[in-house]
């Protein structure tokens, strides 16, 4: 199993991200497209080999087609907004926030799957990528749209741990590398 594979990759040092995977992950009550689709969007924001390698082939083994690359297209668009957005948001100069983004963004409008979902998997990935704007902007959505704040939290629990893991293995193949 990935989580398995994961939590023995890491150094004793750890522990508290391997009881971490085990139940933001393995224990969670969330529904398995929910579940996965965050994992997965998750593990590509981390931009780390090791987390997807673990990670990415049990995300598929539980996502139908639609839901799998509507996770990557989470990730994917997600990348560009958070930059965006974030940038905006850290400038003093306002006159950026009332220019035309002109960035195409069809697939949050259309993603292929429960449009709830996608949200939810957007504001993960924002999570990560730290751009308040957009955790902002995905949490009232999701909770216009009646997700709890349990599940919002389930979340941002996801994305917290998988981007520790993916730091703390990444860093410790620099070192062992040295």
């Amino acid at each position: 199993m990935a989580l398995d594979e994961l939590k023995a990759a890491l150094p004793d040092y750890a522990k508290d991200l391997k009881l971490n995977l085990s139940a933001v992950i393995g224990n969670s009550e969330l529904p398995a497209q929910q579940l996965w689709g965050t994992v997965l969007a998750c593990a590509m924001a981390t931009r780390s080999a090791a987390v997807l390698r673990e990670l990415e082939p049990e995300a598929k083994a539980n996502l139908t087609p639609e839901a799998y690359t509507a996770a990557k297209g989470a990730a994917s668009i997600m990348g560009m907004n958070n930059v965006y957005y974030r940038t905006l948001h850290l400038l003093s100069n306002n006159e950026y926030s009332t220019m035309r983004a002109g960035l195409r963004m069809n697939i949050i409008g259309t993603p292929g799957v429960e449009k709830a979902d996608f949200e939810l998997w957007c504001f993960a990935v924002s999570a990560i990528n730290g751009c308040g704007q957009c955790l902002d902007s995905h949490e009232q959505v999701l909770r216009k749209a009646g997700v709890d704040a349990a599940t919002v939290q389930a979340s941002m629990k996801i994305a917290a741990v998988v981007q520790a893991v993916a730091a703390t293995l990444d860093s410790e193949a620099v070192l062992a590398a040295l």
